[in-house]
């Protein structure tokens, strides 16, 4: 499963895995992957460092990535607390009411929120970068939009490939202009933020719009079947995240939650702003419904409604609230429905890769 950017990078296959587990991103590089951690919970410096040792400890010299989450344009002088001022009083009510309504118990004393999305901020972000390039990146993903320029003109300097996520070819195109090197065209099928245009449309779309940029397809992909499509429609690569979640390795830190996924099929997903204040695909559940609810205040933009709710979702997730606890995933959870190890599940994806390129070879006649 080779393309002219696997091999680039020194992989054995052209499967991108993004996770926030540094487990699962070490077991996709050792698998031969490209794993690619994700950075946007890390609010500590430290904590990211901690991380990326343990990273390079466990990956045994194989390459992997990290994803940040910053904005293009620079914003001077706004911090964490500045933005949480902006949070009208309305909104907070609505947060203590619905977990009442639950009966969501608060944390333990002295538990702090474990789920503080301050990555959302640029000063956080660029904290997590000032970090990660001691470290042997080999690519940096952002899934909003391009990165500043200074950022991405220093990764080139540390020979690191830059890739960013698009939902259409516009998008795609600003990327190429930003000076971008990979762009992940991913689709409305896709867990986490997501645009409005599938995955069968959207990656020859970008890849036409972009071209000779390389470009991983994304969303709705968790097959060798759906790989070989993927690439077949132009792709160097593709860019999974959703699989992963099942995977043994991964630390949900909830069976539950594990359970929910395990149990849920394609249709249990819905596109909510309740997470973060954009647009993205995850379980639909009743905290989803209650945002969603014309009754309600409504969701606040990015990134004011992930402070809102990140001592909510923390608490939701430490007493496993079932009826709201739910994550962000994409359509293809309905093919999760039993727990692998990651070296398992590319197995499965490079068995599957061989059986579609066999039944393509052969209505070729070729085989």
């Amino acid at each position: 499963m080779q393309t002219e950017l696997s091999r680039r990078l020194g992989l054995e296959h052209a499967i991108f895995g993004f996770t926030p587990f540094p487990a699962v991103a070490a077991a996709i590089s050792r698998a031969g992957g490209l794993g690619v951690l994700g950075a946007v919970r890390y609010a500590a410096g430290d904590e990211l460092a901690r991380d990326l040792d343990w990273m390079d400890a466990h990956t045994e010299g194989r390459p992997y990535g990290l994803d940040v989450v910053m904005p293009a344009k620079k914003v001077e002088g706004v911090t964490v607390e500045d933005v949480e001022a902006m949070i009208p009083e309305g909104h907070r009510r609505y947060v203590r009411e619905t977990l009442a309504k639950y009966d969501v118990p608060d944390l333990p004393d002295g538990e702090a929120s474990g789920w503080r999305i301050t990555g959302w901020m640029e000063e956080v972000a660029r904290s997590q970068l000032d970090v990660a390039f001691d470290y042997p990146v080999r690519l940096l993903a952002n899934a909003l939009g391009s990165p500043p320029a200074d950022i991405v003109e220093r990764a080139h300097a540390q020979d690191i490939l830059v890739a960013a996520l698009a939902g259409s070819a516009r998008h795609a195109r600003h990327h190429q202009e930003a000076g971008i090197d990979v762009v992940v065209a991913q689709g409305y099928e896709a867990g986490g933020h997501t645009g409005e245009i599938a995955s069968m449309v959207l990656t020859p779309e970008v890849v036409r719009a972009v071209d000779p940029l390389p470009v991983l397809a994304a969303g709705g992909i968790g097959s060798g079947e759906q790989i070989a499509a993927g690439l077949a429609l132009g792709a160097q690569g593709v860019w999974l995240g959703s699989l992963w979640l099942t995977t043994v390795e991964a630390d949900l830190h909830s069976d539950a939650l594990t359970r929910k996924l395990l149990a849920a099929g394609s249709g249990d997903t819905v596109r909510s702003r309740a997470l973060t204040g954009k647009p993205a695909r995850q379980l639909r559940t009743e905290w989803t419904d209650a945002w969603d609810d014309p009754a309600g205040p409504g969701t606040l933009p990015m990134p004011l409604q992930g402070l809102l709710v990140a001592e909510a979702v923390s608490r939701i997730q430490r007493h496993e609230v079932e009826p709201l606890l739910g994550t962000p995933v994409g359509q293809i959870v309905g093919s999760m429905n039993s727990r692998r190890t990651v070296q398992a599940v590319f197995d499965d994806l490079t068995r599957g890769f061989e059986r579609a390129v066999d039944r393509v070879n052969r209505i070729a006649g070729r085989a």
